[in-house]
């Protein structure tokens, strides 16, 4: 043994010249910081041939899809197992982990060996050994009769598919390759949970529910997720390397789905497979694949792992004895025996305290029959330091590249986020850890991560994807038992349609009309636009907390056409709710003002009024309110006609005269306005911030109105369908919540399903509800969501962009006040927000194919062809309203062939072309 002083004295003044030595014959495994980044270049590259499908056949770096789908949010609880395969030794595992709020796991673990003849034989007496062994274990502690759940740590790759119905839990796991010396015959290409399954079944003696099977990768993401929410990638360096982390849906060609994420097993080890390290291998490198047991596979592992640090080593201190570099050119048995440099020893020998380093440079090459000088011993360690940091340096490369996968995803500018990580390299190697984090900070500066160890990942972490999936299954269940409440059957769809008939009917008659909740209102419009209309005119436009002015001229002719100009006006909140002679007062101010910004003061033009709110109309001049909706509460209103009103407010101002000629309401307008270009449009349908439909009946069927001949537009008021309990059966708690909280409570019930003003309430209802049961944002609440009215229906238009990135539904999320939000928390957002829309849009359907029936029926036609006007901005702006409304239509109405057009400015021009049609009519001398 060195004494310590001779040490010191020969170290100072020996060691950089030895480094130098060595750096200079081992330059070729020293790697700059560039060299560094075009590995990790490289590695982005293979990440994308192994996440698209068609390069995926042919890429090294498999990616390899792991049905893993949401980390730990500290809210599972109860009794797991595990099994823990990787290596020579198995380990069975009973985990118990407690939803007290300190996040509490207990294990109870048993060891056992793999003989090597099982390793390298027979496949089914190797699961037959662990069925085996498993049953022991559970005998042990007297669980036998139990059937636990099961997560299975194989950290072997696996190509991982079906899922059972709750989209949650993987059941089959194919093994695609044996790798750390075992051989064992007849699995690969098979699924290991069958073969599992089948010796369990041949022992007869327990059973169990295997839930999950994970490699140790993803062990290590999940065990560190249940400490640290942040956790989204788990790296292995021991025996083997790999890594994995969360990956969006979207990126993942091979499954059907872009919603969400899922953690993908890069299977990184086989990096270089295809040839994209050859440059930076070197002889070393090829002579330590040439004499593997997989020669030409896991190149990049083989320049890494601790299965082989040891190995690279031993062959560069036989090289450089040959070149009369070390051991006066020396060797031993020992030194030329494969296997013979543990790994474990360049721990030793890099030791912080070089004194100490040296020592085991020195007690390990004496056990390998050397007889060292101090410069042996120096040279020994530098090799040991200039194998350890290249394999932390390229592991820091290709963790970088994963990093930037992850911070792109996210379009951050700066991430933040924690790796988990396992692995005896990594765990017990003095300086692989701080080489490994200096470099990756280098590499990626702009991302913040935080690496914490996982203590027990491949075991721990198998019971916690276990446990994680029992939960999202149990979560799954609840969340589609309260979302069931919110679908509809095809029955229910026929029924709304058959009960919309009949008050179609109950409000045409005059005996049942009172009663009725549809109330069919004559418009006394009797006629679409025949284009030979011409002149101009002007057009009012009120039906929410703005209001417009129209100056519309319309030209007859074969090019027909209208020309329009307008103003726009708000209503101040305390005018809606004031007085009538106030509101009206406003209205005329405005029109004052717009006819003088026309340059037509004194100007007396046949005017159109778009009222849109339910009025009984006796002739098309004159609209009597029944009652004011959409937060309007001006008193002294409610059954006074409207036309008379506004004539007063003109009187009192005695600045100008108008010339009233029709009262309609937005619908009616949609309808005309589409009629104006194609003749076939009969019926006017607004899908907007309230809902309403009108169509041209036969006039003998309206009994309100005198005569027999014709047609005539009726304004169906449908939005108050299910005022007389016609919906009671198909209303959900949040729909009660939503109406109880309204200005109307128990009015317009059908429109409160169905219109804009209340979808982003009923979600808004259906995320409390969520939340409070722990369904969602881990059941913390913020105090935005509680706030009415927060959620606007636009952002289920937003939120259902077929192509809209997660990050995009987390900022909607976040403006919410929900900051903390998950991806998968925006998965199930959008969710809800596609089974709220849908609800609305085959309601909307479903009273939709009663009006064309209805038509048809009238008509004594076998098949109908008509065209629906449409406007209101949930019709125009909702990605997916327009198709699942059209299709319900056409299910529940086969008969009839419908088309829809979307009307430009219904509510405006429309008044103005029921004016036009009117002076039309008039000038022609008809009624």
């Amino acid at each position: 043994m060195f004494a310590s002083s001779l040490l010191a004295n020969y170290c100072t003044e020996l060691h950089d010249g030895q480094a130098q030595k060595v750096d200079k014959f081992l330059h070729h495994l020293q790697l700059s910081d560039e060299t560094l980044m075009d590995v990790s270049i490289r590695f982005r590259r293979e990440m994308d041939k192994g996440l698209c499908r068609d390069t995926n056949p042919t890429a090294a770096v498999k990616m390899l899809p792991t049905f893993v789908r949401s980390t730990p949010d500290g809210t599972e609880q109860g009794e797991f197992l595990a099994l823990d395969l990787g290596g020579t030794y198995f380990r069975v595992l009973l985990v118990k982990v407690m939803a007290n709020g300190k996040q509490e796991v207990e294990m109870e673990n048993q060891i056992y060996a793999i003989p090597e003849h099982l390793m390298k034989g027979n496949g089914s007496e190797l699961f037959d050994h662990i069925a085996d062994c498993l049953s022991n274990f559970l005998e042990k502690m007297g669980i036998k009769d139990k059937k636990l759940p099961l997560g299975f740590t194989f950290s072997f790759p696996c190509q991982q598919t079906k899922l059972d119905e709750s989209q949650r839990l993987i059941y089959t796991s194919v093994l695609v390759s044996w790798t750390k010396g075992f051989k064992s015959s007849g699995v690969e290409g098979k699924d290991v949970v069958s073969l599992l399954r089948k010796s369990i079944k041949k022992r007869g003696d327990f059973d169990i529910d295997i839930v999950a099977v994970i490699n140790d990768t993803v062990g290590a993401m999940m065990t560190c997720g249940y400490d640290d929410h942040h956790c989204e990638i788990g790296l292995i360096v021991g025996t083997g390397t790999n890594a994995c982390y969360m990956e969006q849906m979207r990126n993942l060609d091979l499954l059907d789905g872009d919603e969400g994420r899922m953690c993908v097993n890069t299977e990184w080890g086989a990096f270089g497979d295809d040839g994209a390290l050859e440059d930076l291998r070197t002889d070393i490198d090829r002579e330590i694949d040439a004499g593997s047991l997989n020669p030409g596979r896991q190149l990049f592992e083989k320049m890494i792992s601790g299965m082989y640090m040891g190995e690279l080593v031993r062959l560069i201190l036989v090289r450089m004895a040959k070149e009369q570099l070390l051991f006066q050119g020396k060797t031993t048995v020992e030194l030329l025996t494969t296997g013979s440099f543990n790994t474990r020893y360049i721990y030793a020998i890099e030791n912080d305290k070089d004194e100490e380093g040296l020592t085991s440079a020195e007690k390990v090459l004496r056990g390998l029959g050397l007889d060292p000088s101090v410069e042996d011993c120096i040279t020994t360690q530098r090799v040991c330091q200039i194998v350890s940091t290249r394999a932390a340096h390229l592991c820091a490369a290709t963790l970088a590249a994963v990093l930037r996968q992850i911070r792109d995803n996210k379009a951050a500018e700066k991430l933040r986020t924690t790796i988990g990580v396992d692995g005896s390299v990594y765990k017990n190697h003095p300086e692989f850890h701080r080489r490994l984090q200096k470099m990756v900070r280098r590499l990626v500066p702009d991302c913040d991560v935080r690496f914490l160890q996982s203590q027990d990942g491949s075991g721990k972490g198998a019971a916690m994807v276990t446990a994680v999936a029992h939960r999202l299954a149990a979560q799954h269940l609840e969340r589609q038992r309260i979302l069931d409440t919110l679908r509809f059957s095809r029955e229910q769809l026929l029924e709304v349609k058959k009960r919309m008939s009949e008050e179609m009917v109950r409000g045409l008659s005059k005996q049942t009309h009172e009663q009725a909740s549809v109330k069919m209102l004559p418009t006394y419009v009797r006629s679409t636009p025949d284009g030979t209309e011409h002149g101009d005119f002007l057009a009012l436009d009120l039906g929410g907390s703005s209001f417009r002015v129209l100056l519309v001229r319309v030209r007859s002719g074969k090019r027909h056409n209208v020309d329009m100009h307008q103003k726009i006006y708000s209503i101040p909140q305390e005018t809606m709710q004031g007085t009538g002679e106030e509101l009206f007062s406003h209205i005329v101010d405005c029109i004052a003002d717009f006819l003088e910004y026309m340059g037509m003061r004194g100007a007396s033009l046949p005017l159109g009024f778009t009222f849109s709110f339910p009025c009984h109309q006796s002739k098309l001049d004159q609209g009597i309110l029944l009652k004011w909706t959409k937060g309007f509460k001006a008193s002294g209103c409610e059954g006074q006609d409207v036309v008379t009103l506004l004539k007063d407010a003109v009187y009192r101002r005695q600045e100008f005269d108008l010339n009233f000629v029709a009262v309609v309401n937005d619908t009616v307008g949609t309808m005309m306005t589409c009629g104006y270009e194609d003749p076939e449009c009969e019926v006017g349908l607004i899908v907007g911030t309230g809902t309403n439909a009108c169509y041209m009946e036969e006039i003998h069927n309206i009994e309100l109105v005198e005569g027999d001949g014709g047609r005539m537009c009726v304004n169906m008021e449908w939005g108050a369908f299910g005022d007389n309990g016609e919906l009671d059966d198909f209303c959900t708690q949040f729909d009660h919540v939503v109406d109880d909280c309204s200005n109307n409570p128990g009015k317009q019930r059908y429109e409160k399903m169905i219109s804009g003003m209340y979808l982003g309430e009923i979600v808004r209802n259906v995320l409390i509800d969520f939340t409070t049961k722990g369904l969602l944002f881990r059941g913390k609440l913020s105090e935005r969501l509680k706030t009415h009215g927060i959620f606007e229906t636009k952002f289920l238009s937003q939120i259902e962009k077929d192509r809209l990135a997660m990050r995009q539904v987390r900022s909607i999320l976040q403006h919410l006040g929900l900051t903390t939000s998950t991806c998968d928390d925006s998965v199930l957002v959008k969710e809800v927000c596609s089974v709220v829309a849908r609800r609305a849009a085959q309601l909307c359907g479903a009273g939709l194919a009663a009006v064309v029936d209805k038509m048809r029926q009238n008509r004594n036609l076998n098949q109908l062809s008509i065209t629906v006007g449409v406007d209101g901005t949930l019709y125009k702006t909702h990605p997916h309203f327009s198709s699942i409304m059209q299709e319900t239509l056409q299910d529940l109405a086969p008969q009839c062939q419908v088309t829809f057009h979307k009307s430009e400015d219904g509510s405006g021009k429309g008044a103005a072309l029921i004016t036009a049609v009117a002076c039309r009519i008039k000038s022609g001398g008809q009624h």
